[in-house]
């Protein structure tokens, strides 16, 4: 007798990509892509083969071309992930990634300030992100306070204890991140309490060029003077 082989069936599953996110969640540019944290914190953390470090992104527990279930938060990170799953599916799935974001963060506008405090952090606790931090620019006007931050406990959120100096200055720690968010002057600062520094934004690094470079031709001009004297 001859057993007849049967070929397994190929995979037909569709694969779903997420869409993109909706212009009223897009309010992470002036104060998180136009300073150039995506890059600074991918320098600071390293190992870009296993982090993701991205703004607006779709983030969700099943995948969907809709927006039901999907948040885009102004900013994701997450450590010992696959990014070249997460460019594949143009978003965080969860069970893909085999665990949630370990941090996000929503930038505060008149349109978005209500349910950042509300909707996207219950849709973040129910994914159990386990830190949310919030950045009010307006200090205030649209959100409860400029700089807010939770840490999930047993599936709910406790917030983070928040530091003032004064008006201007505020500060939480990012047990996630191992860095202090900073509300500066209604501006996103990250500051390392281990080099004792900010992260620097692009406009600093292009100043600190130009005084490297200025620095080079004023030393290069005393050496020719030297030759010549």
């Amino acid at each position: 007798m001859t057993t007849r082989q049967i070929k397994p069936k190929p995979d037909t599953a569709e694969f779903i990509q997420f869409a993109e996110a909706p212009p009223e969640e897009m309010t992470a540019f002036d104060y998180v892509n136009f300073p150039g944290y995506p890059a600074a914190l991918a320098e600071h953390f390293g190992n870009p083969e296993s982090t993701i470090i991205i703004s607006e992104i779709a983030a969700a527990l099943i995948p969907t071309r809709g927006y039901e279930g999907v948040r885009y938060p102004d900013l994701l990170i997450a450590f010992g992930v696959n990014p070249e799953a997460r460019i594949a599916r143009k978003g965080y799935l969860i069970p893909e990634q085999g665990k949630p974001p370990d941090f996000v963060l929503e930038v505060a506008s008149d349109t978005t300030g209500r349910i950042d405090e509300t909707a996207k952090r219950e849709a973040y606790a129910a994914m159990g992100v386990p830190e949310y931090w919030r950045f009010d620019p307006s200090g205030g006007l649209w959100h409860q306070a400029p700089m807010a931050g939770d840490r999930l406990i047993e599936g709910s959120y406790v917030p983070i204890d928040i530091s003032q100096t004064d008006d201007q200055h505020l500060w939480g720690h990012s047990e996630s991140l191992g860095l202090a968010l900073c509300w500066e002057e209604g501006s996103l600062r990250f500051w390392d309490p281990v080099s004792r520094r900010y992260l620097t934004t692009y406009a600093e690094e292009r100043i600190a060029r130009h005084q490297a470079e200025a620095r080079v031709r004023q030393l290069e001009e005393e050496l020719h003077r030297q030759q010549n004297s």
